[in-house]
C-alpha cells in the first residue's frame, strides 16, 4: 500500500530485536565483522551507495544514523544524505567537498552568517574566491558568473530577510554554464520544497530546527543527488562531519511530528502576522504574506508550506526601545537559534562589521538608520498569549 510522507513519517524505524516502537541508541567506534572478506564486501558496497544497516567504523556514523540517512533520503527524494554534528557543519561539508583553489563560488548575499564569514574570510586563505550577488536580481547572479564559477550557493529565503529567488531559474541557468548548485532549505524544509526535485546538486537544512524540534538537538543535513555523491563522500570520510548516535534518536523523535508541528507553526503565524500588519510602529513584516508582492508569488511557486520564521522591521530613532521591546516579552525567548517548540525573538544587527562578530553587512538590502529588523520565531503556544505580548511590549518603542 502506497503511504503518503506523513504517514512514513510516523511509521519509519523499530527497534525489532527489543520490540520497540523508536530505533535503539546504537554507540559505536569498532564495528565487527566476521572475516576480512565480508569487511572488504561490505566496503564496496558503502562505496556505491548500496542500502546497508551498519558502516565499516564509526567515524561514518553508526546504525542509528544510517535510519536517520534513510528518512531523510526519503523526505528528500536523494541519491544520500549526510549527516553533520552541527547544522553549520553541512554548509562546510558542501563548500569543501566541492571548490579548490582558484576556483570561484558565487553565493547569495542574504546568507546565514557563518556561511558568509566561511565564504569571505575562510575561503580566502584557500584561494577560493567568494562573490556576493543580489538576491533581488537574477540579472546581478547572471552577471557575476565566469569561467572559474565552481558553485552557486543559495539561501531560499534569505536569512532574516526573507527575499525569495527564482530557483528554477537559477538551476537552469546553472546547469546550461556546468556549475554546481546548492540550496539552503532550512525555512522550507523538505515537506514544502524538495530542493533535488527542482535540479539542485545538493539540498542542505540544520536539523537543528524544525527537524529536531524541541530545541535539544544538533545537527545538518545535506541530501546530495549522484552527480556530486563520490566527490562529498571522499571529503565525509575524512573530515569526521559525523553525527552522533544519540543526537540522531532525538532527530528521528522530532520528526515523527514534523508535519504536524510546521502546520500548527503556520497556523500561529498567519494569526499573529493579522495582527502585527495592523500596528503603526511596524513599518514591514519580512514574510510571505501579501498575495500581490514578489516574495508572496515566488513562495507560491515552488512551497507547498510555509513555517514560523519572519522578521518585522521597526521604525524608531531610539534603538534602546527597541532593545527594550524585545527584553520585555514575557513569551517569546531571547536565543540564537528557532524551529523549536517556543516563541524567540532577536535583535539582528545587519550592519555588523565587527571582526569578532559573524559577517552579516548587506550589501543589497537597504534599511535606513532608524529602522531596525527584529526576527521572531512564532511557537506552539496559544497565538492570542502571543498577541497579547506583543501588544504589551510595542508600547515601549519610541
Amino acid at each position: 500500500m502506497k503511504k503518503s510522507i506523513r504517514t512514513f513519517l510516523k511509521r519509519p524505524t523499530k527497534d525489532n530485536s527489543n520490540r520497540s516502537a523508536n530505533p535503539a541508541i546504537i554507540r559505536a567506534s569498532t564495528i565487527l565483522f566476521d572475516s576480512m572478506q565480508e569487511l572488504y564486501a561490505h566496503e564496496k558496497k558503502i562505496k556505491k551507495n548500496q542500502k546497508v544497516t551498519h558502516y565499516s567504523y564509526g567515524r561514518y556514523g553508526s546504525s542509528t544514523t544510517i535510519q536517520l540517512e534513510n528518512i531523510l533520503k526519503e523526505l528528500e527524494e536523494a541519491f544520500h544524505v549526510f549527516l553533520t554534528g552541527t547544522g553549520f557543519g553541512g554548509v562546510a561539508l558542501a563548500i569543501m567537498s566541492l571548490c579548490r583553489p582558484g576556483d570561484e563560488i558565487l553565493v547569495s548575499d542574504n546568507v546565514y552568517g557563518p556561511t558568509k564569514e566561511i565564504s569571505e574570510k575562510l575561503l580566502k586563505e584557500f584561494n577560493v574566491n567568494a562573490i556576493f550577488y543580489d538576491p533581488d536580481s537574477f540579472n546581478d547572479l547572471k552577471n557575476k558568473v565566469t569561467k572559474r564559477t565552481k558553485l552557486i550557493l543559495v539561501e531560499n529565503p534569505g536569512s532574516n530577510t526573507f527575499e525569495f529567488q527564482d530557483l528554477s531559474k537559477i538551476v537552469k541557468f546553472a546547469k546550461r554554464k556546468k556549475i554546481f548548485t546548492f540550496l539552503d532549505n532550512t525555512w522550507g524544509t523538505p515537506l514544502y520544497l524538495k530542493p533535488l526535485k527542482l535540479g539542485f546538486d545538493m539540498s542542505f537544512s540544520s536539523a537543528t530546527k524544525y527537524f529536531s524540534g524541541h530545541s535539544d538537538a544538533m545537527g545538518g543535513s545535506l541530501a546530495v543527488n549522484k552527480k556530486v555523491f563520490k566527490q562529498v563522500m571522499f571529503f565525509y570520510k575524512l573530515s569526521g562531519y559525523r553525527m552522533s548516535a544519540d543526537e540522531a534518536y532525538l532527530i528521528i523523535r522530532g520528526l515523527r511530528t514534523l508535519d504536524t508541528r510546521l502546520k500548527k507553526h503556520y497556523e500561529n503565524t498567519k494569526i499573529v502576522i493579522n495582527f502585527l500588519k495592523k500596528q503603526k510602529k511596524i513599518k514591514e513584516i519580512l514574510y510571505p504574506y501579501k498575495p500581490s508582492s514578489k516574495n508572496f508569488k515566488l513562495w507560491k511557486k515552488y512551497y507547498s508550506g510555509a513555517t514560523g520564521l519572519l522578521s518585522v522591521v521597526i521604525k524608531s530613532k531610539k534603538k534602546s526601545s527597541v532593545i527594550k521591546f524585545v527584553n520585555s516579552l514575557e513569551l517569546f525567548g531571547i536565543g540564537y537559534s528557532w524551529g523549536g517548540f517556543e516563541s524567540l525573538a532577536i535583535l539582528q544587527e545587519l550592519r555588523s562589521k565587527k571582526k569578532d562578530e559573524y559577517i552579516q553587512g548587506r550589501n543589497y538590502f537597504r534599511f535606513k538608520n532608524d529602522e531596525h529588523i527584529v526576527r521572531l520565531h512564532i511557537g506552539l503556544e496559544d497565538p492570542t498569549d502571543l498577541i497579547n505580548d506583543l501588544r504589551r511590549s510595542l508600547r515601549y518603542i519610541k
